[in-house]
């Protein structure tokens, strides 16, 4: 297979069958191209869209980012997941504006230094936005690559990462390469997924070796299998008259600065007797009733999280309770930077 094919036929059907109306896609402004870009890791467009949208709406500039309270980007964030993508993206606004002037690096070794962005998203955003002439390699690209060159291996192995980053570089064409990037992202949302590749409507199955070897559902090999560790949580959901308990969490880890329901110490006791005390110490509460819900399983990428709630109707104090916190109102959690999971489940009780 020559490089030149391969470059041609992406463009050639890019034109008729890419993707041309990405909201994303009508500018060359760095901060709408990042902002996209970290949006999409490990999210599908159809889902990143209203986000986009809705960012934009709220923080149109990055200058507007930078300066913004990390609660508000975390709110505009919640549900989207994976949330130290937020965290690094306010982050990086701040870097911009102080050491850059407020201005995004062209030079993709400067980008790549920026809080919270790799290789591959600083070329994307260097391809698109500077007229770069840079490989990327994300999910979409490894996939793509693994099945048209039958590479063996699995694409997160750092031998196996440096091979597909030295054919991604051999494969770049001379010219159009923005186009070509986004070509190879298309091929690999659209015809050559994970599973069921659509084989028959794609640009390279006549130079594709898994195509021709019958190998599509082989590669790219899957990550060596290991046990998904199981972890338990009780969650208190305190409920007085039209409001509900809720406290931030560390700002790093799980769900790092979005606001959450207390977690009970697996020691504490849960009989209506103990569990009065517990919160009148810890959080200024009388209790009236407790009653448990329905469990809820959350999935992370590296474990699974079992969430048992307590419903406790409560009479609240004045006085603040430990550790920070607040009393929000029903009408009010829309807007509150929730969990996906805490936010289903208040949504479901309350």
């Amino acid at each position: 297979m020559s490089d030149s094919s391969f470059a041609a036929r992406l463009i050639a059907w890019h034109a008729d069958h890419g993707r041309h109306d990405l909201p994303w896609q009508q500018s060359r402004d760095p901060y709408r191209v990042w902002l996209s870009e970290i949006m999409l890791q490990q999210t599908q467009v159809a889902t990143v869209i209203p986000y986009y949208r809705r960012f934009l709406a709220q923080l149109p500039r990055l200058a507007d980012l930078a300066a913004a309270p990390q609660a508000e980007v975390m709110a505009l964030w919640s549900g989207l997941g994976y949330y130290a993508r937020a965290r690094n993206l306010h982050r990086c606004a701040q870097v911009v504006m102080t050491e850059h002037g407020g201005e995004f690096p062209r030079q993709a070794e400067a980008i790549a230094a920026l809080p919270g962005i790799g290789r591959s998203t600083a070329h994307a955003i260097a391809d698109f936005c500077f007229d770069a002439r840079l490989p990327i390699l994300d999910g979409n690209v490894k996939r793509v690559l693994c099945r048209v060159l039958a590479i063996e291996g699995f694409p997160g192995a750092a031998q196996v990462e440096r091979r597909l980053w030295q054919e991604a570089e051999r494969l770049l064409p001379a010219s159009k390469v923005a186009t070509y990037i986004q070509a190879q992202m298309d091929l690999g949302a659209g015809i050559c997924t994970r599973g069921r590749p659509k084989c028959d409507a794609c640009p390279l199955a006549a130079i594709c070796r898994a195509q021709l070897e019958g190998r599509q559902a082989e590669l790219p090999q899957a990550r060596p299998r290991r046990a998904i560790p199981l972890r338990h949580t009780r969650m208190l959901v305190l409920r007085a008259r039209n409001r509900v308990w809720l406290e931030p969490r560390p700002p790093s880890g799980i769900w790092g600065g979005l606001l959450s329901l207390p977690e009970l110490p697996e020691d504490q006791a849960v009989d209506k007797v103990a569990l009065g005390v517990f919160l009148q110490r810890h959080y200024g509460c009388r209790l009236l009733s407790v009653a448990p819900a329905p469990t809820l399983m959350h999935t992370f990428s590296h474990f699974q999280l079992e969430i048992a709630p307590l419903i406790c109707d409560v009479e609240a104090e004045n006085r603040a309770a430990e550790g920070g916190g607040c009393w929000l109102d029903f009408d009010s959690l829309a807007q509150a930077a929730l969990p996906a999971p805490v936010r289903k489940l208040l949504t479901s009780i309350v």
